[in-house]
C-alpha cells in the first residue's frame, strides 16, 4: 500500500493552483497590451491661441462703435500618438498639434524627444510627426477592412495626463461596437469609415492608437459622444481605421501636405423657378452651367453651356456648395474621376469629369 503524506500534498496542490491562477491573469488583452504599449507616446505642446477682447463689451453705446481687439497666448495642451516606424514617425490628430509652437513627445520610460511636424490634414485630422533618431518600438498594422463587430480591443494614449505620472500609457479595453461609420462634413474635418468602440477615451486620448487582441494597430483614437455634462467618456468613442489614416500619412511623408486644390473650369449657378420656366423645362432643381473654360477639364469631358447638372457620384445637388462637399467627404482629388448625372435637351446623361489641378 503507497501511503501519502496528506501535508505534502496538500502543498503541491495549492503551488500548482496558484501557479494556473497567476497564468490565468495572462490573456489577450494583457499580451496585448505588453506588445503595444512601447510604441505609445505622450504628446505635449504649447499652441498659440487667438481670442478677442473689447473693453467696452459691457457698455451699450460704446461696443457699437470699437471693434474688437484680437490678442494671442500661449496655452497648454496634451494627446497621444503611436509611433509606427522605427525610424521614428508617429501618427497623431490634427486637433492635438494644430497652432502648436513647440512638440514634446516622450515614450514608455520618460524618454523626451522634440517632434517635427512632417505634415498636417485638417479634413482628415491626422498629423504626421518625426522623432530625431533610429530603432524606435514601433507598432504593426493591422488591416481595418478585416475588422469584426464584437472583437476585443484597446484604447492606450494619455487621458489626462496621466502618462506623465509614471511614463506609462493607460489602457482602457472594450469592443467594436460598429464600423462604417460615416459622419460627413463636421467643422470642416470630415470623418468617414469611422470605427466605434465601447472603449473609454478620454481628453488626452486622442491621436492615440486603438489596438486588436493581437495588439496592431486598427485606428487613431479621434472623439467621443459626451453626456449633457460633458464629463467624459459614455462608451461611445470614435477612431479613425488605420488603412485610411496610414494613406494621409503615406502622402504627407512624401509631399508634406495633402494636395486637394483643384479646377473644374466651369462656371454655374442653382436653377430656380424662374429659370426653369424660361427655359422650359420640367425640371427645377440643380446646377446651371453658366460658363466653360476653354482647354479645362470640364470641357475635355465634353460639358456644354447650358447643361444642367442634376447629381454628382449618384447624390443630388442643388448648388455648388454641395458639389464641393460631394468632392470633400469622398476625399476626390486632382487628377480623380468623378460622375455627373446631367439633364441636356430633354433627356438625361452621364459624364464623367477628371478634377484638374489649381
Amino acid at each position: 500500500m503507497i501511503k501519502i503524506n496528506i501535508k505534502l500534498f496538500l502543498f503541491i496542490t495549492f503551488l500548482f493552483s496558484q501557479s494556473e491562477i497567476t497564468e490565468s491573469r495572462n490573456n489577450a488583452i494583457t499580451n496585448s497590451i505588453k506588445i503595444s504599449s512601447p510604441a505609445v507616446a505622450s504628446i505635449n505642446v504649447t499652441q498659440v491661441q487667438k481670442y478677442s477682447i473689447n473693453p467696452f463689451q459691457r457698455d451699450p453705446w460704446f461696443k457699437y462703435f470699437f471693434s474688437p481687439q484680437i490678442r494671442e497666448r500661449e496655452v497648454k495642451g496634451s494627446g497621444s500618438g503611436v509611433v509606427i516606424s522605427p525610424d521614428g514617425y508617429i501618427l497623431t490628430n490634427d486637433h492635438v498639434v494644430e497652432n502648436a509652437t513647440k512638440i514634446i513627445v516622450t515614450l514608455p520610460g520618460g524618454k523626451e524627444y522634440d517632434a517635427e511636424v512632417i505634415g498636417m490634414d485638417n479634413l482628415t485630422d491626422l498629423a504626421l510627426l518625426k522623432l530625431d533618431g533610429k530603432n524606435f518600438p514601433f507598432i504593426e498594422i493591422a488591416d481595418s477592412d478585416q475588422l469584426i463587430i464584437g472583437e476585443w480591443v484597446v484604447a492606450l494614449g494619455n487621458p489626462f495626463g496621466l502618462f506623465d505620472i509614471n511614463q506609462q500609457p493607460t489602457a482602457t479595453i472594450g469592443i467594436i461596437s460598429g464600423k462604417d461609420l460615416d459622419f460627413g462634413l463636421q467643422e470642416g474635418k470630415v470623418f468617414q469609415d469611422m470605427i466605434q468602440t465601447d472603449a473609454a477615451i478620454n481628453p488626452g486620448n486622442s491621436g492615440g492608437p486603438l489596438v486588436n487582441s493581437n495588439g496592431q494597430l486598427i485606428g487613431i483614437s479621434t472623439f467621443i459622444f459626451l453626456d449633457d455634462r460633458e464629463r467624459g467618456s459614455i462608451g461611445i468613442g470614435f477612431a479613425i481605421p488605420i488603412n485610411r489614416a496610414i494613406k494621409i500619412a503615406e502622402e504627407l511623408k512624401t509631399k508634406g501636405q495633402i494636395v486637394r486644390d483643384f479646377t473644374t473650369g466651369i462656371r454655374a449657378q442653382p436653377l430656380d423657378l424662374k429659370t426653369a420656366a424660361y427655359l422650359n423645362i420640367p425640371i427645377n432643381e440643380g446646377v446651371i452651367i453658366t460658363s466653360i473654360n476653354d482647354n479645362s477639364p470640364a470641357q475635355k469631358a465634353k460639358l456644354e453651356y447650358g447643361d444642367i447638372i442634376i447629381a454628382v457620384e449618384n447624390i443630388k445637388v442643388l448648388s455648388l456648395n454641395d458639389i464641393l462637399e460631394i468632392i470633400e467627404v469622398n476625399d476626390i482629388r486632382p487628377g480623380d474621376k468623378i460622375q455627373l448625372k446631367i439633364w441636356r435637351n430633354g433627356r438625361y446623361i452621364n459624364r464623367k469629369l477628371k478634377l484638374g489641378k489649381l
